[in-house]
């Protein structure tokens, strides 16, 4: 059994149920993390703000807020995907000089409550905007699994990059609506044995990958999905999918990529580099500064990828899993 190092509670601080509040209560706290996350990801995160507010008054979001008399200074919500359960965003006001204490009363809540729920077999998290250890105790304390994580930023304006080439025998086009179905078959193929279905389950089915696409592309929790900056990558003989690059604008001139693969036995033969050069160029013409894109660390293939291409380490953070 793992043995928790003790931590010494936030004074004067109660952890509530978040559905006990509204958006008025929270707003002040995510407007001080729309900044954080501009800072440190160069990332508009307005949108997804609004989104979490309209759900907060909806009280369709579960969740845990920390008050210091009469005050909301964090939170942390999570959401229900059948027998899994996501953490999906946790916050402390940076001006608390006690904010490891806070954090942690929250993962602990809303750990207890996930592992506790009847059904739910699965927990996973990935916090973004925390650095790397930080978090990690109250979770490795409960049985998770962690993995590090690379948040990666390429300079568009001043790093160059390969211009797209041909690549004999494949071709690139930019990315339709009508690429939905075998684009989550792409996924599922691609990610099969490999970390990152470890890390998110939704990879391992068609149907999970199918509600990953619909979350990229529907909704904003990565940005603004632009169909002009991502690309399928055909087979000619048989006109089908090979391989596929998504991007989303997370700012008016960022790009970050929220889905790159290739089905294995393409792999090798320069698609991936010319998926990227392609997504590269169609940002730099609109006047894009700059793309972005996590990547497993393990993943010791795509990393030394990224970083021939120019990618650099901006950040590393965590992701959990616990399997009950």
């Amino acid at each position: 059994m793992a043995v928790r190092n003790p931590i010494r509670p936030a004074m004067g601080v109660e952890v509530l149920d978040l559905r006990h509040f509204s958006s008025a209560d929270l707003r002040s706290l995510l407007d001080q993390e729309v900044q954080r996350w501009g800072e440190k990801l160069a990332w508009d995160y307005r949108s997804s703000s609004e989104m979490i507010l309209r759900y907060i008054d909806a009280k369709i979001l579960p969740g845990y807020a920390a008050l210091e008399r009469g005050s909301i200074v964090g939170y942390s919500f999570f959401v229900y995907e059948g027998s899994k359960g996501v953490i999906g965003d946790l916050f402390v006001s940076p001006s608390r000089g006690d904010a490891r204490a806070v954090q942690t009363n929250l993962i602990e809540h809303v750990v207890e409550t996930l592992q506790q729920s009847p059904g739910v077999q699965r927990v996973e998290a990935q916090l973004l905007a925390q650095n790397t250890g930080e978090l990690a105790e109250p979770f490795t304390a409960n049985g998770f699994h962690r993995y590090r994580r690379l948040f990666l930023c390429l300079d568009l304006a001043t790093h160059p990059t390969p211009k797209p080439q041909s690549v004999d025998g494949v071709q690139i086009r930019r990315w339709t609506d009508a690429d939905y179905q075998p684009s989550a078959g792409i996924i599922t193929a691609s990610y099969r044995a490999h970390i990152d279905s470890e890390i998110n389950d939704q990879y391992r089915t068609a149907g999970g990958s199918m509600r990953f696409l619909n979350n990229i592309v529907r909704f904003p929790g990565c940005g603004v999905f632009d169909p002009e900056a991502s690309f399928v990558a055909l087979h000619p003989p048989s006109n089908s999918l090979m391989g596929l690059i998504l991007c989303s604008r997370v700012r008016d001139d960022v790009g970050h990529v929220t889905q790159v693969c290739l089905l294995p036995e393409y792999r090798g033969q320069g698609i991936g580099e010319n998926l990227l050069a392609q997504t590269c160029e169609a940002l730099r013409s609109r006047k894009f500064t700059l793309l972005t894109l996590t990547v497993t660390e393990a993943n010791r293939r795509a990393v030394e990828l990224y970083r021939k291409l120019g990618f650099e380490t901006r950040r590393v953070f965590d992701a959990f899993v616990w399997e009950g």
